[in-house]
């Protein structure tokens, strides 16, 4: 192998090595136990999840050719399981919104399992339900998991900001580090052990048994909308809406389309155009080094995410532009370098500064994940989470079975060009989405009757309930409705008591040893400020075990429509400790379908099949 590609390795290793052991206290955030504990135990299930995708990727075209199937056969599994994806990726996300989210990422595990197993059998109609099962897993990897993360983590009561820690480090080392180590193993198993290309499919299906495992030992379910008489099509209907009437969402759903559907097709792409007179290029080294890029793209969002300057919707425009940037090479090279005419060989200059520029493009790829994750929870509802993912991953289907079909119709240079155009759109959106978030941030005003302070339990101080009224928390708080913008008010003498903000296993187990927060002021005002379930108890020992906890929900439905999740100050408005009525932001109405709306939804749903069209 060439020392060129020993470089380009060992350079991205350094600086991903470099930027990981130079972050300081800055670019970390300090969380609790409790949070730590649960972000390592989906970071455990997300990379086994990953693995078992990972290891799959390299050999499936490999293992249909060893089977004896031409390409046109090949080409017509994959568009097989691309078109799966996008017919019942809606369904499953849906389901997985209605029936629990845990019960979907265990139909991902079983499902992908017998996808692995039907790799045994060389007939053509077994190998075709086998790639069907895997498009309707691939749905619910890319939906249930992040649903059930975003919904547990709010659940408990943890910060919002340290969702963008869960999510960089799910790609630093799902879609990096277990990516390298799975191509890594595969190839251990394929060619230096003999196992034959179906082994890192076995591999496969046990990695994920171990991960279903994990899950149903210790993953809680939450839902979205377990409205009874809501059905599957009025829930389907309900994310259209949703998508038709939010601005914010109909762009971020055509910025992932346009940026995922350039992604795909340069999977499809990079190798010809590295060696197009069929130069001998390693394959497997270079996938390493995409991924390697793809990591320090993660590490870099790390860090920006880490701090509240700049805004995603700010720096993701930068990514976008480079991105398109990088895929222009292949044409630009085209003019500025003489084209080679040797067939074999190693790989040209010409392919040496593609490389360059294709890495650049795996690390905007590796930014471009944990961010979207991040738009993804502040601007998607709660209640139709998988269903809306699942929606913006239609355009995407169809754009690379159109790929798919015409891939070899046409000069890549025609196709990176297109490619180039998609995500130079996705900037212009993304900088449509920052001005947007910006003007609806809200603003302190003097409008009233918004906001409310409560006073807990509406007694004369917070402390052990009697005996005459045990359940007197309990009550109060089902007799109450929170809403983003309101506060809690605990008075008690602080000589003699104290709250804290805890988890709900602590809250359950009256484990009052590692909280989220701690308060003994005698005077303590907690702001509301995010959606989900909040848990409070004394800090005093033995004052939880008799009663003296509290339990609230903060629903999105019961949210001033200007002051939700996407609209929050990044620092907690100071209120007055008084009774009464709050400053608050003004409310605003739902924005209706105009025509940016109607040019994000065009060019996110409807763009994409442009390439079919031209081609």
């Amino acid at each position: 192998m060439e020392l060129f590609y020993f470089l380009v390795f060992g350079a991205l290793a350094a600086v991903v090595a470099l930027l990981e052991l130079s972050k300081t206290s800055s670019d970390r955030i300090n969380t609790p136990s409790a949070f730590n504990a649960f972000k390592n135990n989906y970071l455990l299930v997300y990379s086994l999840m990953m693995a078992g995708d990972w290891l799959q990727g390299p050999y499936v075209y490999y293992l249909y050719s060893q089977y004896g199937y031409t390409k046109g056969d090949i080409g017509q599994l994959f568009i097989a399981g691309f078109g799966s994806s996008m017919l019942f990726g809606t369904i499953v996300g849906s389901l997985a919104d209605k029936q629990g989210r845990k019960r979907a990422c265990i139909t991902y595990c079983i499902t992908y399992i017998l996808s692995c197993f039907t790799k045994h059998f060389p007939q053509y109609k077994v190998l075709m339900l086998g790639r069907i099962l895997g498009g309707i897993a691939t749905s619910l990897l890319f939906s249930a998991f992040e649903s059930w993360l975003v919904a547990e983590h709010n659940k408990r009561g943890f910060d919002q900001q340290w969702l963008s820690i869960t999510f960089s480090k799910a790609v630093f080392l799902g879609n990096g580090l277990i990516a390298i180590v799975s191509g890594l193993f595969g190839n251990l198993l394929v060619d230096t052990l003999g196992f034959g290309p179906v082994a890192p499919f076995d591999a496969a299906a046990c990695l994920l048994a171990v991960g279903m495992a994990i899950i149903l030992g210790s993953w809680g379910e939450n839902y979205g909308d377990q409205t009874e008489n809501k059905n599957l099509l009025a829930q389907f209907k309900g994310a259209a809406v949703a998508i038709a009437s939010d601005e914010k969402i109909a762009l971020l759903g055509a910025i992932q389309s346009l940026f995922e559907g350039s992604m795909y097709t340069f999977v499809f792409l990079w190798t010809p155009a590295l060696s197009p007179n069929d130069e001998e290029i390693p394959h497997g080294f270079i996938f390493a080094t995409f991924m390697l890029a793809s990591m320090l793209g993660s590490s870099i969002a790390s860090r920006l995410m880490a701090h509240s300057s700049p805004r995603v919707e700010s720096y993701m425009q930068i990514v976008f532009v480079t991105s398109a940037a990088s895929l222009l090479l292949p044409i630009i090279t085209t003019f500025l370098v003489a084209p080679s005419n040797v067939k074999g060989g190693s790989i040209s200059f010409s392919g040496s500064i593609q490389l360059a520029g294709f890495c650049t493009f795996e690390a905007c790829v590796g930014i471009f994940w944990p961010s979207i994750m991040k738009m993804r929870s502040q601007y998607i509802p709660e209640e139709a989470r998988s269903t809306i993912m699942n929606f913006f991953r239609i355009p995407l289907n169809i754009f690379v079975c159109i790929v798919l079909y015409n891939v070899d119709a046409f000069p890549i240079t025609i196709m990176f060009g297109m490619c180039s155009i998609f995500l130079f759109m996705a900037a212009v959106l993304q900088r449509r989405l920052m001005v947007i978030s910006e003007s609806q941030k809200p603003m302190q005003t003097s409008t009233k009757v918004v906001s409310y302070q409560y006073k807990v339990g509406d007694l004369d101080a917070w402390g052990i309930p009697t005996s005459a009224n045990p359940l007197v928390y309990a009550k109060w708080s089902k007799d109450h409705t929170f809403k983003i913008g309101d506060s809690l008010l605990f008075l008690y003498p602080p000589s003699q008591d104290s709250v804290i903000q805890v988890t709900q296993q602590s809250y359950d187990s009256c484990n009052t040893t590692d909280p989220i927060l701690y308060m003994n002021n005698g005077n303590s005002l907690f702001n509301i400020t995010a959606f989900g379930d909040l848990f409070f108890t004394s800090g005093e020992p033995g004052h939880c075990g008799k009663k003296q906890k509290l339990h609230i929900s903060v629903l999105s439905g019961n949210a001033s429509p200007s002051y939700g999740p996407s609209a929050l100050p990044e620092i907690s408005p100071s209120y007055p400790t008084v009774f009464g009525t709050i400053p608050a932001p003004p409310s605003s109405s739902s924005p209706s379908l105009n025509f940016p709306v109607f040019m994000a939804s065009a060019v996110g749903f409807v763009g994409c099949a442009l390439l079919g069209g031209i081609m």
